[in-house]
């Protein structure tokens, strides 16, 4: 059978177990200060991929800007044109007329020449002359005749030629127009759906740049958590080493006390000649018993509502005491020294207290106080109060949320442990 640990070993081991969760503590907070720079890292890549996003939105909103301007400017020369149009029209019922009394004086000298014999009227105008100069006059006026009906062929060939061709210019003009204008509009319709992809994207990168935010913020505090409990442990393996001395040089004294009574005893034996009976020496004192026979003292009175495991689909790492009266105390579990006694934005009013026992580091966490009496540091004995119950934080009625933590606490809460066996 193993024989039982004496008080020097059990000192030993704890001071040793301490030293070992502060050196753990350590790694634990080097690490989450590791991830926080990750973090910053990954939100600064966040933000320089939001920065480049509100440059291309930049680029498309001026390209967009563009292409309503040039839109409107077609919108302007389709009017203008569509003006040219309506202007061309007049000309053309002017041409249109113009050509109909064309045809109207072709067919009467189509139906005069039919009538008299066509071109041998000419013959005879000339061959009616009375003289020469009336002969000279004759034929000056059958060639101007002859050339005016040459004119009006070629005009009205020239003035159909135009009407087509001005026709041609103005529809096709205007077709143009209308295919740039539509070409302009699918490219700002094409325009605005890639700014609304970017803006989905720039919405998805700045939630996640707001989920990196609030994880650094959570590491952060985890990261303060552990840094007091290091500094907490630090200060408990000082205590405990000053209690060893303590306890040290009381048995040092003790010893030294009995061997003065024993030397006292064996001098009064000798002049006595030994007959005499000696006076035993007394018997230590004995320490009064804890308040309560368990390793922890119950930090509150009231009812369990929730005790530790699975609720709400996430690990609850403690219990629920709630009680409805005013004013009630909230006390250290264990002997101990204060991690930290902070505001928490889920705890609310929490206090973190590092205690040894029995050779074993714990850490117990009060949480949703409606105050804290204590301070980071500061040594507290069991049964001491440092608050009262109250509804702090992410809390839903006046309660105390307490943990216990064999070793140290830390975000992911794995240390956890059902503290109702150890009170």
């Amino acid at each position: 059978m193993l024989s039982p640990l004496s008080a020097d070993q059990v000192t030993a081991n704890s001071i040793t177990e301490m030293q070992k969760e502060k050196d753990e503590l350590k790694n634990q907070r080097s690490g989450i200060n590791a991830e926080i720079g990750q973090k910053k890292s990954q939100i600064g890549v966040l933000q320089n991929e939001q920065q480049k996003l509100n440059d291309q939105i930049k680029k498309l909103d001026f390209a967009v800007s563009d292409a309503e301007q040039k839109i409107e400017a077609k919108n302007a020369e389709i009017a203008q044109t569509t003006e040219e149009i309506e202007t061309l029209k007049v000309e053309i019922a002017e041409l249109m007329e113009r050509i109909e009394k064309r045809n109207e004086l072709l067919k009467d000298k189509a139906r005069s020449f039919q009538e008299n014999g066509g071109t041998v009227n000419y013959i005879d105008v000339l061959l009616g002359a009375q003289s020469f100069s009336d002969f000279v006059d004759r034929v000056s006026a059958v060639t101007t005749i002859v050339q005016a009906d040459k004119d009006i062929l070629e005009q009205h060939k020239k003035d159909k030629q135009d009407l087509e061709t001005k026709q041609q210019q103005v529809e096709a003009k205007l077709n143009s127009l209308k295919d740039m204008k539509k070409d302009l509009e699918v490219l700002k319709v094409q325009l605005n759906n890639q700014i609304k992809e970017k803006n989905k994207l720039m919405s998805t990168l700045k939630h996640e740049e707001e989920q990196m935010h609030a994880e650094t913020i959570e590491m952060a505090e985890a990261a303060e958590v552990l840094a007091a409990q290091e500094a907490a442990m630090a200060q408990a393996i000082a205590l405990e080493k000053k209690r060893q001395a303590e306890i040290a040089a009381e048995k040092a004294r003790q010893a030294e006390l009995a061997r003065q009574r024993a030397a006292a005893a064996a001098a009064a034996n000798k002049s006595s000649g030994g007959g005499g009976s000696s006076t035993p020496a007394p018997e230590p004192v004995s320490a009064e018993p804890p308040a309560s026979s368990g390793m922890l003292q119950m930090p509150a009175n009231g009812r369990i509502t929730s005790g530790i495991g699975q609720r709400w689909g996430t690990f609850h790492a403690g219990i629920d005491i709630a009680n409805k009266a005013a004013n009630v105390p909230i006390v250290a579990a264990a002997d101990g020294v204060v991690i930290r006694s902070y505001y928490s934005s889920s705890y609310g009013n929490a206090i973190f207290i590092a205690h040894s026992i029995n050779g074993q580091t714990y850490t117990t966490v009060y949480a949703h106080m409606s105050n804290r009496s204590v301070s980071s540091g500061q040594v507290v004995s069991r049964g001491q109060r440092i608050g009262t119950m109250g509804n702090t934080g992410q809390s839903y009625g006046q309660h105390l949320h307490f943990e216990l933590h064999k070793g140290s606490w830390n975000a992911s809460k794995s240390n956890a442990i059902n503290p109702m066996p150890h009170f």
